[in-house]
């Protein structure tokens, strides 16, 4: 008897215009087994969008061109059941409002260790726990530097 199918990994889209940031969190993702893809800007993650699935989108919000929030604006619109993951630096009440009324799944500031963002992926994945900022508070695992 055949072997049930096994369930396909969950794909990550990252989306940095910082490459040592990008190159990150992609290596700690694939240290977890996920299937990443990369983008250094919001024009070139929705073209990836609109030939490849992902199931969640982590991206970080200063970028040139476009930032993170027409970016999440525009991912809800176009793939409204990607799951958005938002990085930022420049936390502020008013922005994770915003990022949250636009549709983000979950925001985590930086600087961020490895474990707090996997935490988080998983969260999103299971659709369980609050919708919100993550304290990112640096309790668990190894840093992020730089992130």
């Amino acid at each position: 008897m055949p072997s049930p199918p096994s369930e396909a990994p969950t794909r990550i889209l990252v989306v940095d215009d910082e490459p040592f940031i990008r190159d990150l969190v992609r290596d700690t993702l694939r240290s977890r087994n996920y299937e990443t893809g990369m983008a250094s800007n919001g024009a070139e993650a929705l073209d990836l969008l609109s030939r490849e699935s992902f199931d969640i989108v982590v991206t970080d919000v200063v970028m040139p061109g476009m930032e993170g929030l027409e970016l999440v604006k525009r991912i809800k619109k176009s793939h409204p059941g990607t799951r958005v993951i938002v990085l930022t630096g420049f936390a502020r009440n008013a922005d994770i409002g915003d990022f949250l009324l636009q549709g983000a799944d979950d925001l985590l500031p930086k600087p961020f260790r490895a474990n707090d963002l996997i935490e988080v992926i998983r969260r999103v994945i299971k659709g369980g726990g609050p919708r919100g900022a993550s304290t990112g508070d640096g309790s668990g695992g190894d840093p992020a530097p730089g992130a």
